[in-house]
């Protein structure tokens, strides 16, 4: 009986999970550090924005869109507007992980929480088999590092504001580990735009409650709040700088609070100081629920990059792909789906000893993957960051016209390629 076993259970792990069950593998485990699911996907919450809407599209087309529905399900706001960003969705944070969760048991993955990997045995040039803090051993066929590449606790205190307590929960449950980096594969970091290593996760969330009654009914009502911030408590250009997500490098984020309502108040900054932000009309009693000391930080990311393929495939070792952050410096839950998607489904064909998948740069899921692979070995494309939704990476796709809210017209685009449902089909 074949294996997959995926280490991490973040977005690119669960979506490699129903991946490669699809494509026909019998048994699949993921592998999570820590007691649920979803990863930074557990206080994330935007989706469809701009070029995700075309990338969902795409994926659902190619047959890969079961994530992405129970999502869409799982919505608190649909098709709204903040700056810079449209046809968005913000799903609801405290019921999504119990929903994927329930997604994977029906598909037959097997779930181990709490089962942090710690080393890999490499024979031959193929993972053998991974051991857990516990000392259980852990073997397979085909492996997929989705560990993400935020963290650890060394790593926030070093390159970042110290341990900020996010939903990682270094402490609690032990730091991440790169399975890649443990099959001996040198790995890279991201880089900021003066040069310093990695970068801040882009957001906080308040407790809605803390807020001004106006402020929580405008959430509730709208999905999002922009409140000016008196000229005198701008603190804006010097966290605009530090984030990974520079598709909200944009002026009204510097001028104004930005929330948007995904159960908590997700504010649209790396962190801000606690002071300030009680000085601003209805942040008065404002109170941080992630992470903890938002007040001055938050978690480092882009500290292990995998050297990769554009399937996926791990570069220097044979039977391991990646997902999600471990494929270069993206940004944001629909760049980990798809990616672990693609990663599940070829693991599946590296299996059953089948061409691997490569999706073809008419595509924007195929372009993105070609066009960060290319630019991280640039010394200036590890300076930036790429998305679907934003910044230097969304400007392309709607010059190359891979921009699309059409959905017939995605569907035409994906059946042109020969790749209708192609995730759906056994390998």
């Amino acid at each position: 009986m074949s294996k997959v076993v995926i280490v991490g259970g973040g977005w690119a792990g669960v979506s490699a999970a129903v991946a490669a069950v699809n494509a026909g593998v019998a048994e699949v485990t993921v592998l999570e550090r820590t007691d649920m699911l979803l990863g930074t996907g557990l206080v994330g919450g935007i989706m469809r924005n701009n070029g995700r809407f075309t990338a969902t599209e795409e994926a659902i087309a190619m047959g890969g869109g079961e994530v992405f529905q129970v999502i869409d399900k799982n919505c608190r706001h649909t098709n709204m507007e903040f700056p810079g960003h449209k046809h968005a969705s913000l799903y609801d944070i405290a019921l999504i992980e119990p929903a994927i969760r329930e997604l994977l048991l029906q598909k037959g993955v097997k779930i181990m929480t709490q089962a942090r990997m710690k080393d890999a045995e490499v024979a031959d040039g193929s993972i053998k088999s991974v051991t857990l803090d516990s000392d259980e051993v852990i073997t397979g066929d085909v492996f997929i590092d989705a560990t993400g590449t935020a963290g650890p606790m060394n790593n926030c205190i070093k390159y970042g504001n110290g341990c900020a307590m996010c939903v990682l929960r270094c402490p609690s449950f032990g730091g991440r580990i790169s399975l890649a980096g443990k099959a001996g594969v040198q790995e890279v970091m991201g880089k900021k735009a003066d040069g310093s290593i990695g970068a801040m996760s882009g957001s906080c969330k308040l407790l809605k409650e803390s807020l001004s009654h106006e402020i929580a009914e405008k959430l509730n009502a709208t999905g999002v709040a922009v409140i000016p911030i008196p000229e005198k408590l701008r603190k804006g250009e010097g966290l605009l700088a530090s984030k990974a997500c520079q598709q909200y490098a944009l002026k009204e984020f510097a001028e104004n609070i930005i929330l948007l309502d995904t159960g908590h108040a997700k504010l649209m900054s790396p962190y801000y100081p606690l002071d300030l932000l009680r000085q601003i009309p209805g942040f008065e009693s404002a109170r941080y629920e992630d992470p903890y000391a938002g007040n001055n930080g938050n978690s480092m990311r882009y500290m292990a990059l995998s050297p990769r393929d554009n399937a996926l495939q791990v570069i220097g070792v044979n039977n391991l792909f990646c997902g999600g952050e471990k494929t270069g410096l993206l940004v944001g839950h629909t760049e980990a789906i798809v990616t672990g998607t693609l990663a599940g489904h070829n693991a599946a064909r590296w299996l059953a000893g089948e061409e691997l998948l490569i999706l073809p740069e008419e595509l924007c899921i195929g372009d993105a993957i070609s066009h960060v692979n290319d630019e991280m070995k640039t010394e200036a494309g590890l300076g930036l960051k790429y998305t679907f939704s934003g910044a230097n990476y969304f400007k392309r796709m709607q010059a190359k016209g891979l921009y699309i809210t059409d959905i017939g017209e995605i569907k035409e685009k994906v059946e042109k390629a020969g790749l209708t449902q192609v995730f759906a089909k056994k390998a």
